[in-house]
């Protein structure tokens, strides 16, 4: 009667979207984590490897020694990053802990992170849905700008995201529909256009968060095939520095060949890595 039954078919869909976005959300949150483990692993124990066999090594191919500089330069950058946006996380949730923006947060729909979370989306994403470098950001606008990746999209940039979504489902209650001194017929046809025009705006909502599910599955391939390579690309390092420095001389003159095609094939998950560290996903 009224078009209820139109409205709460809208609204039912809504809440089944929201509900799909809250578990992707959660799934690129947690392939996020792990890719930032992953990172941590390659911009720590494989550089301190590499760099150690570049050491011991004696005249070692110019090739070489340029694949580890720019390594080390990638492990530098990534390093900084978190070091900056560990500080910015803590910062911020001390802040919203002291003035209670958590909790207005969490009622807007955002998800709250801990910082290891925020910094891991950071690191994946690298730019805020304003188009500024979450890196570059400070305080709470980092921590909001991390944050608004999985709480609906543009929301840091003003937009509603899944917040919004949330908004219409209180609609399902009978808010302002008070209409005073109208006759039975008026008040019926209020009441018809009004579960019109909820549904239709349900409809629309479910239309945006749909879109937004769509492109955080795709993210969130990206991520973990981001995860995949790395993991690839270390575990390869490792593998082929543990072989060289058990079956080949201390001096790269010595090399045999096949000795040179393993430490050819460790350049080229030097380079892979290089480039791995500092990729980033695109929403």
């Amino acid at each position: 009667m009224f078009n209820s039954s139109v409205r709460r078919e809208a609204i039912e869909k809504l809440e089944k979207s929201v509900k799909r976005h809250e578990s992707i959300g959660k799934s690129v949150e947690c392939a996020s984590e792990r890719l930032f483990k992953q990172r941590q692993c390659a911009a720590g124990e494989v550089i301190e490897r590499v760099e150690d066999y570049v050491n011991r090594l004696a005249n070692s191919p110019k090739e070489f020694d340029k694949s580890v500089a720019q390594y080390r330069i990638e492990v530098n950058r990534f390093d900084k990053t978190v070091q900056r946006l560990e500080v910015e996380a803590i910062e911020a949730t001390s802040i919203a802990s002291a003035t209670g923006t958590s909790g207005a947060i969490a009622g807007a729909g955002v998800a709250t992170l801990g910082p290891t979370a925020a910094m891991a989306v950071a690191t994946t994403f690298g730019t805020a849905s304003t188009g500024t470098a979450i890196a570059a950001l400070s305080g709470a606008a980092a921590k909001s700008a991390a944050l608004a990746w999985l709480g609906g999209g543009a929301i840091a940039a003003g937009g509603g995201g899944v917040a919004a979504g949330k908004v219409l489902l209180a609609l399902t209650g009978p808010v302002g529909w008070a209409i005073g001194g109208l006759a039975v017929a008026g008040s019926a046809a209020y009441l018809n256009t009004r579960n019109k025009n909820i549904a239709e705006e349900a409809t629309q909502e479910r239309v945006k968060v749909e879109a937004e599910v769509r492109s955080l599955k795709t993210a969130n391939r990206e991520i973990e095939g981001l995860g995949q390579r790395t993991e690839e690309h270390s575990k390869g390092c490792l593998a082929e520095l543990d072989w060289l420095t058990n079956h080949a001389p201390k001096n790269y003159r010595q090399f045999n060949l096949e000795q040179k095609e393993r430490l050819a094939a460790l350049i080229n998950h030097i380079r892979s890595l290089s480039q791995l560290l500092k990729a980033e996903v695109a929403l």
